[in-house]
C-alpha cells in the first residue's frame, strides 16, 4: 500500500483520538492539511495587553490580560449549608479596561494559587454580565511567564498567534496542536503554477504556512496572508472558470425575437422610453439569447429600477422564438403580484391566463387565437401557477404549459413538481435568487428538452467583487439608474427610547400623508397570533436585554386603528393568511381603499403601490440592511416624494443605531450592501449558506480584497482556456478537489 501524503493524515494519528474528536465535531478539522490551514485570527503582542473594553457579549474570546487583584469569597448555599462554599474573583487588566474573573467551588484552588497580582495569562471564556459587569466566568488560562523554555517555543517569538476556539479547545491548545503538524508543511505541493507565483512575487506554500503559524515579525504575516489570499481568490477563480467554460460547450436552442412579432408590438405600445441602462441590459441579453450555449446571467439593480420590464422583454423574445418563459417568484403574494404586473404591462397581448374572475371584457386563448375579442394578433397566454391553486384552475394551467397554449408562467415553487411539463421551455427567470436553493433552480432548468436560458434577477445590489465570488459563473449586468417619474425617498431614524415624541410625530405625519390622499405602510417583525407567541419564547441575547418581544402585526394594527391612526382604514397583511385573503387585501390596497397597511417583511420585495408614499418600520434594529432598502423601495414609486421612519429603542452607541444610521444615511444599495457585508461576513460562497459564520473563505475578504479577486479571475480565466482539465497543473487540480468537496461540486455543477 502506498503511503498516506503527510497532509492527509488523520489527526487521530497525529494528536490522540480525545483531541482529535473535539477539533473534527467543533471545528470541522479532520486532516493535517485542514489543521495547517486553520489559521491565527490575529496575534498578541507578548509585551501587550488586549483592549476589554471591546469585548463582544456572548461570544468566546481569548484575552492577554494582567491580574489586577483576586479575593476569595465564603458563602452559604445549597450545597453548602455552613458558609463553606468559595468563590474567586478576579480581576484582570489591560491598563484601560476591567474584566472580571469568577471560579467556584472546588475549581478555585488551582487559579487562587497561580493567579496572583502582576501575573500575566492568556485567558479564554465566553463573555457574559453579571451585575451590569462583564465577566468571564471559569474561564481556562495558560500562563505566560515568558521564561519558560517551553513556552518561549510554543509561543514563537513576540507575536502570539489567537486561533478560533471553541469553549472544549482552548486558543493555545490549537496552537501546540499546530506546532506538531507544522514540520509537514514542507510537504504542501503549491497550487500555483510557478510563474504566476515568481511574477507576483509571492511566497512557496510552504513558507507561507510557517510563517502564518510562528511567525517572527509583522512582515512575516503579511507576506504569508498575502499568499494565502491569493491561493483561495485563485482556486475559487479556476472553479468557477472551469464552469463557465463547461456552461460554454452545452448545446441551447437560440431564440431571436422576429422584428414584427410580439416584443415589438410591445415596444410600440410603452406608454414611456426605455432608461439608457434597460435598453443596454436588454441589448446584452438578448445577444446572449441568440447564441447557441445556454445565457447564465445575473441581473441586479436598485428597488424600482424596472429589472421586470427587463426581464419581461427577455420572455416576449422567447416567445418571439416559439420558445416558452418561465418565472419563478419566491412568494404567492409576489407572484401574483408579477403576475398582475405582467399582465397590465401587456394589456391585450396578455390572454387573461388563471384569474380567480377573469374580467368578462377579455377574450380567453393562447398565441394560435389571438385575434380573438379583446386579444391582440400577437397574444399569448399569461399563466400564474401557485400551490393553493383550486384542482380545475391548476389543471387548465398544467395543460396550456404542456400544450404551449401558455408563452409565459409565472409561478412559485410549484412550478417545479414533477407533473409540470413544458411544450418547450426556452428561459428561466429565478426572482430574488437568494431564496431559492441551488436544487429548485436546477429541477425547473431540466425541464428544458435542452438546457434553457437562465437570467437570475435580485434587488439586493451586490458589490462587484461579491458577485465575482458568488455568482463567478454568471455574467452580470447591473441597472443603477432609476426611471424618469421615481421620487426621492426621505429616511429618518426615530428613537422612540430617548425621544417619545419623535414616534408620536412620526404617526402624526403618516396622518398628513393620508390627508394628501395617499397611503402607508407599518411594518413589524412579527405576526403576533398564538403559533408566533410559542415562537418567541426562545429570545436573543438582545430580546433579554430588551425584556420583550419584537412588535406585532395584529396587536400593533389594533393600537394604532384605537390610538394615534384611529378614524383611518388600516388593515393587515402577513405571511399566514389564506392566499385568497392576501390577494384580496393587496388588491384593495392598490385601488386606494385602505388607507394603511400594517404587514410584516412579506411587503418586502415585488409591491408595487404608486400611491404609498409613507413607511414606518417598528423595531427597525430587528431587520438586516439590505432587508430595509428593500422595504423602503416599496415607497416612493410615483410622482410624490417617499418617507421611510426607522423606529427603534436601540441606545445611540449601540451597532444596531449605527445600522440604522447607515441606512438612513443613503439610498445607494451598492454601499448598503458593502456595510451590510462587512458586519455580516460572506459565508461559504460555494456551499449553500450564503452568508452567516460558516465560510470556504479563511483568510479572503470579499469587500477588501477586490484588485486580487479581479487578477485571480483573469489569471483563472487565461489557464483554463488553455487547459481545461488542468492536466499540465496536478497541484492545482488537488487543490481544487479538496475546495470543492462532493457537496460543493454538485453546488457548481447546478449552479
Amino acid at each position: 500500500m502506498d503511503p498516506v501524503p503527510a497532509l492527509d493524515e488523520p489527526l487521530k494519528k497525529v494528536l490522540g483520538p480525545a483531541t482529535a474528536k473535539v477539533m473534527a465535531e467543533h471545528l470541522g478539522l479532520h486532516t493535517v492539511g485542514d489543521l495547517l490551514h486553520h489559521y491565527p485570527r490575529r496575534y498578541e503582542e507578548r509585551g501587550q495587553l488586549t483592549h476589554l473594553a471591546d469585548l463582544p457579549m456572548d461570544e468566546h474570546v481569548t484575552v492577554v490580560a494582567q491580574v489586577a487583584d483576586a479575593r476569595l469569597h465564603t458563602f452559604a448555599s445549597s450545597r453548602a449549608p455552613r458558609g463553606k462554599g468559595q468563590r474567586l474573583e478576579v480581576t484582570i487588566t489591560d491598563g484601560s479596561g476591567r474584566l472580571q474573573l469568577v471560579f467556584f467551588g472546588a475549581g478555585v484552588h488551582k487559579p487562587h494559587k497561580e493567579l496572583l497580582p502582576g501575573t500575566r495569562a492568556m485567558f479564554a471564556g465566553k463573555v457574559s454580565v453579571f451585575n451590569r459587569r462583564l465577566q468571564l466566568a471559569h474561564p481556562a488560562y495558560e500562563l505566560l511567564r515568558g521564561d519558560a523554555e517551553e513556552t518561549v517555543e510554543t509561543w514563537a517569538g513576540a507575536l502570539i498567534p489567537i486561533y478560533p476556539a471553541t469553549a472544549k479547545l482552548e486558543s493555545w491548545k490549537i496552537g501546540k496542536a499546530l506546532q506538531t503538524v507544522l514540520p509537514s508543511a514542507q510537504e504542501a505541493a503549491d497550487p500555483l503554477p510557478e510563474p504566476l507565483r515568481e511574477g507576483r512575487g509571492l511566497v512557496t506554500l510552504p513558507e507561507a504556512l510557517l510563517k502564518i503559524h510562528r511567525p517572527h515579525t509583522k512582515a512575516d504575516i503579511e507576506e504569508a496572508r498575502a499568499r494565502l489570499k491569493w491561493d483561495e481568490a485563485f482556486v475559487l477563480q479556476v472553479a468557477l472558470a472551469r464552469r463557465r467554460h463547461a456552461d460554454a460547450q452545452l448545446p441551447a436552442v437560440p431564440r431571436r425575437p422576429r422584428p414584427d412579432g410580439i416584443l415589438a408590438a410591445f415596444d410600440d405600445r410603452l406608454p414611456f422610453t426605455l432608461t439608457e441602462g434597460q435598453r443596454k441590459v436588454s441589448e446584452e441579453i438578448f445577444a446572449d439569447l441568440a447564441t447557441d450555449h445556454p445565457m447564465h446571467r445575473l441581473l441586479q439593480g436598485e428597488v424600482g429600477s424596472g429589472k421586470t420590464l427587463v426581464a419581461l422583454r427577455a420572455m416576449l423574445a422567447v416567445v418571439d422564438a416559439g420558445g416558452q418563459a418561465a418565472m419563478l417568484a419566491p412568494t404567492e403574494v409576489l407572484a401574483q403580484q408579477h403576475h398582475r404586473s405582467v399582465t397590465e404591462m401587456m394589456g391585450d397581448l396578455a390572454s387573461w391566463g388563471l384569474w380567480r374572475e377573469a374580467p368578462p371584457q377579455r377574450g380567453g386563448g393562447g398565441r394560435r387565437e389571438g385575434g380573438m375579442l379583446g386579444g391582440a394578433e400577437d397574444a399569448t397566454k399569461v399563466v400564474l401557477l401557485t400551490g393553493s391553486m383550486g384542482a380545475a384552475a391548476r389543471r387548465q394551467a398544467l395543460l396550456d404549459l404542456a400544450t404551449g397554449e401558455a408563452g409565459i408562467v409565472i409561478g412559485t415553487h410549484a412550478l417545479i413538481e414533477d407533473k409540470v411539463q413544458f411544450h418547450d421551455l426556452g428561459l428561466v427567470v429565478v426572482d430574488e435568487q437568494h431564496r431559492f436553493g441551488v436544487e429548485q433552480r436546477d429541477a425547473l432548468r431540466g425541464k428544458g428538452k435542452q438546457p434553457p436560458h437562465l437570467l437570475v434577477m435580485t434587488a439586493t445590489p451586490i458589490p462587484r467583487t461579491v458577485a465575482m465570488t458568488v455568482f463567478g459563473d454568471l455574467e452580470t449586468s447591473v441597472l443603477d439608474q432609476l426611471p424618469a417619474g421615481r421620487s426621492p425617498i426621505a429616511s429618518h431614524v426615530v428613537p422612540a427610547a430617548d425621544k417619545p415624541h419623535f414616534l408620536a410625530r412620526a404617526w402624526e405625519r403618516v396622518r398628513e400623508e393620508v390627508e394628501k390622499g395617499h397611503q402607508a405602510y407599518v411594518v413589524c417583525p412579527r405576526i403576533g397570533d398564538e403559533e408566533d407567541g410559542a415562537k418567541a419564547k426562545k429570545k436573543s441575547p438582545e430580546d433579554e436585554a430588551e425584556k420583550r418581544p419584537p412588535l406585532a402585526v395584529l396587536d400593533t394594527a389594533e393600537q394604532l386603528a384605537r390610538g394615534p391612526l384611529a378614524g383611518l382604514r388600516v388593515d393587515v397583511l402577513h405571511g399566514r393568511m389564506p392566499p385568497d385573503d392576501k390577494d384580496a387585501v393587496m388588491r384593495r390596497f392598490a385601488a386606494g381603499e385602505v388607507d394603511v397597511l400594517v404587514a410584516t417583511t412579506v411587503i418586502e420585495v415585488g409591491v408595487n403601490v404608486p400611491n404609498a408614499t409613507a413607511m414606518v418600520i417598528m423595531d427597525a434594529d430587528r431587520f438586516g440592511v439590505s432587508q430595509l432598502h428593500q422595504l423602503r423601495g416599496r415607497v416612493g414609486r410615483g410622482s410624490a416624494p417617499g418617507l421611510c421612519l426607522l423606529v427603534t429603542e436601540m441606545p445611540e452607541a449601540s451597532p444596531a443605531r449605527q445600522r440604522l444610521n447607515a441606512v438612513a444615511s443613503t439610498l445607494d444599495g451598492f454601499e448598503l450592501s458593502r456595510i451590510d457585508l462587512e458586519q455580516r461576513r460572506e459565508g461559504d460562497v460555494l456551499g449553500q449558506a450564503q452568508s452567516g459564520t460558516r465560510s470556504s473563505l479563511r483568510m479572503l475578504a470579499v469587500i477588501d480584497d477586490e484588485e486580487v479577486i479581479a487578477e485571480a479571475r483573469e489569471e483563472a480565466a487565461r489557464i483554463v482556456a488553455a487547459d481545461p482539465d488542468l492536466e499540465r497543473l496536478p497541484a492545482l487540480r488537488t487543490a481544487l478537489d479538496a475546495l470543492l468537496d462532493e457537496e460543493r461540486e454538485q453546488y457548481l455543477e447546478k449552479g
